[in-house]
């Protein structure tokens, strides 16, 4: 038994107005919206196409807007925000032409900033294991390996 729509139409379309507005969403968080609201699929489909056309949604914005926040607040990797992305449902080549627009110079610096966080921070005095958790700490930031290597062999070479 499926139960009621939780809103009217018109209710739906006020409250993702209001919530598109107050930041950027995409497609699929719509559609989970709509989903948890019991809301049928035609209906689903016109309240999304009006978010659209009226400039409420956009996919492209928010893939763009996705990835600056998470670069400039989060100081994430390519790698994690791709992943965050595609789990939101934004196309592969949509994807990519928002990771290029990330300053290199930017990403290089945040790069270098959590390495020299994580070396203070980490009080193991063997060399190996120090480089080892600053590894898997930038890994799971999202950072690209090599990068990771030439970051943590530059902040060892400042610390010497």
């Amino acid at each position: 038994m499926k139960s009621e729509c939780k809103y009217s139409f018109q209710e739906a379309q006020l409250r993702l107005e209001s919530f598109c507005a107050y930041q950027e969403r995409c497609t699929r968080e719509i559609e989970t919206k709509l989903f948890q609201w019991n809301f049928p699929k035609n209906e689903s489909d016109q309240l999304i196409e009006y978010l659209k056309t009226s400039g409420f949604l956009d996919d492209e914005r928010f893939a763009f807007s996705f990835v600056s926040g998470k670069t400039r607040f989060k100081k994430w990797g390519r790698i994690k925000i791709r992943f965050y992305l595609s789990q939101k449902g934004i196309d592969k080549d949509l994807a990519a032409r928002a990771l290029i627009e990330i300053d290199l110079d930017e990403y290089w610096n945040n790069l270098l900033h959590l390495t020299k966080r994580k070396f203070s921070e980490t009080k193991d005095t063997d060399q190996w294991q120090k480089k080892s958790k600053i590894t898997r700490f930038l890994a799971s930031k999202g950072y690209e390996s090599d990068l990771i290597h030439d970051a943590i062999d530059t902040v060892f070479k400042e610390s010497n």
